[in-house]
């Protein structure tokens, strides 16, 4: 995903940039208001950090000029004012979610996925059914079909596929699949996820014309037709 930072805590950002990007992410950051409605106006970003306390513009003026303007990027305001009616004002002035400081970085990245969630439309065939491509997933009947041919899975990698069509066109670092799939908050030092890539793309690309499952090396994995 595509991210910007606006923080006028210099190290705060860093640590949130450094964090963000070996987690896959492409992060921009601005220390100021302005500069940072500017950035948001100009560029196409996938989800906005936005600190509340900011100089020359504060973050929910700078939330609610992008709103007026018709911007509909997710919004994640970070702020150490964490009363019950500021963060109502926050959620009003047009931020998606809202974050007390201080945080997990575990939790951001969570807030982040789910964020970008609800922007990314995945059920374009009917309720219940996810699509990539000709690629589709049944969630009723947990059946893939590809082109119209039946894939049968395992149920590890049933869960696996279903994850990475729901995160479609974005990075998925090995970290997330092990928290998100295998549901393990340490790495394991295996190479489980390697392996049940491997199989899954087997399934689901062998005998198919294009690609679907993508290797990024040394960052991660991104389900979606590159042509």
């Amino acid at each position: 995903m595509k991210i910007l930072i606006i923080e006028d805590d210099i190290e705060a950002a860093e640590y949130l940039r450094r964090g963000l990007t070996e987690s896959g992410h492409v992060v921009d950051c601005a220390h100021d208001g302005e500069v940072g409605l500017q950035l948001a106006l100009q560029n196409d970003y996938d989800v906005l950090l936005v600190d509340r306390m900011l100089p020359r513009r504060d973050g929910l003026s700078l939330i609610r000029m992008l709103r007026a303007d018709g911007r509909t990027t997710p919004v994640l305001v970070l702020s150490a004012l964490g009363q019950v009616d500021q963060r109502v004002e926050g959620l009003r002035a047009g931020g998606d979610d809202y974050l007390v400081k201080p945080y997990a970085f575990a939790e951001l990245l969570a807030r982040i996925d789910a964020l970008a969630r609800r922007a990314t439309p995945t059920e374009a065939v009917a309720p219940g059914v996810l699509q990539v491509a000709d690629l589709e997933l049944d969630l009723e009947r947990r059946r893939v079909m590809r082109a119209g041919q039946l894939i049968r899975l395992q149920p590890r990698e049933l869960r696996l596929l279903e994850y990475l069509m729901r995160r479609s066109g974005h990075i998925v670092t090995r970290t997330m699949l092990l928290e998100q799939v295998w549901d393990l908050h340490f790495d394991p030092q295996t190479n489980v996820v390697d392996s049940q890539i491997s199989r899954l793309r087997a399934k689901i690309d062998r005998d198919f014309g294009s690609p679907l499952l993508h290797t990024l090396r040394g960052i991660g994995y991104r389900l979606g037709d590159e042509r």
